[in-house]
């Protein structure tokens, strides 16, 4: 991985995305999240789907608005950007969208699509420049120069992706929020998109916020890695360090179900199975969200929701089975994370 720095890049304070449903009904996508993204590294979120891993993505984007909450970028906050300093938002911070067939659109050329950035942020004319550029971008994302002439249609969907990929590039973006880039492709594929990622990072010192449901991927890719349920986040480590020993149970859940290419191991291996139905987001209710399929619930978790806490040095999680054990060691120290729940 590209060398970590300690700049924080993105910044998300308390973040609460709320849709209105129905006459009264409040849909709480997401609810107080806070993370940061240094410059640099992968930030790997996951969780099942509708746990809202995209909505968070887009509300850091600024494509929704935050019902409550900051989003800062480079220290700024990115509601607050108007004019030149938006314009600079949107080339710097760039989305990799998970439908490569449903995120390009059929009607333009290769060419038009990867210009399309590149001429609105006036960084290369519409003529030999913008072709030369176009060129090379493709190469960098392995596909031929000649490509730039066809129309997506004549594309299978990782080519798609890469398409998809060289016009995030185009624009010479720092963050790159990968919106589970890999989840419409063939397995056969997504080692190569996300084999590419990698290369561009290293190559570019790009910073990436990557979601996916697939924790193995999320590993693979991830410096740190931050588990979503029901619009919360409740465990956040190092990527091999939550792999290694999950803390919460509905991490350990996640992982119990990854397969081990190892039939001895596999079969060996011991399924925590998740009982019950996945709780409307539209008034949760209180106590812990994952209560009614924990299967180590305890009484406090039906009335108390468990706050992020540092368990260990860098790793936190929301479960009141660390209760005794995090509170006695004293407060999370603020080079670790931020306050209240906000981790770093």
């Amino acid at each position: 991985m590209y060398t970590i720095m300690e700049e924080r890049l993105l910044e998300v304070r308390h973040l609460k995305k709320y849709f209105k449903t129905g006459k009264n009904g409040i849909l709480k996508a997401v609810d107080d999240v806070s993370f940061c993204i240094r410059k640099g590294e992968t930030l790997g979120i996951v969780g099942e789907s509708g746990c809202g891993k995209t909505t968070c993505a887009r509300t850091c984007m600024g494509i929704y608005d935050a019902t409550e909450g900051e989003v800062l970028y480079k220290g700024r906050n990115v509601s607050g950007l108007r004019g030149k300093e938006r314009q600079r938002f949107t080339k710097e911070v760039q989305m990799i969208f998970q439908d490569p067939y449903a995120s390009l659109d059929p009607r333009m050329k290769v060419r038009d699509i990867i210009a399309e950035g590149m001429l609105a942020h006036k960084m290369a004319d519409s003529g030999r420049q913008c072709a030369d550029r176009i060129k090379e971008l493709l190469t960098t994302v392995g596909l031929l120069a000649g490509h730039m002439d066809r129309y997506v249609h004549e594309f299978s969907g990782g080519q798609r992706q890469r398409i998809g990929i060289a016009r995030a590039l185009a624009v010479e973006p720092e963050l790159l929020v990968c919106d589970e880039p890999i989840s419409a492709l063939d397995v056969s594929i997504q080692a190569q998109i996300v084999n590419l990622l990698i290369k561009l990072q290293k190559e570019r010192g790009l910073t990436y916020m990557f979601i996916a449901h697939d924790l193995s991927m999320v590993k693979y890719i991830s410096d740190r890695t931050a588990v979503m349920y029901l619009g919360k986040i409740v465990e956040t480590a190092g990527a091999d360090v939550l792999c290694r020993n999950p803390k919460h149970p509905y991490t350990q859940a996640l992982l119990s179900a990854v397969p081990i290419p190892d039939p001895e191991a596999e079969a060996g291996k011991k399924r925590i199975p998740l009982e019950g139905e996945l709780p409307s987001p539209i008034g949760p209710g209180s106590g812990c969200p994952f209560f009614g399929r924990c299967p180590r619930a305890m009484e406090l978790c039906r009335y108390e929701e468990p706050k992020l806490r540092e368990v260990e040095k860098g790793h936190f999680t929301a479960c009141h089975l660390y209760k005794e054990e995090s509170d006695s060691a004293g407060p999370v120290p603020g080079g670790a994370g931020l306050r209240s729940g906000n981790v770093g």
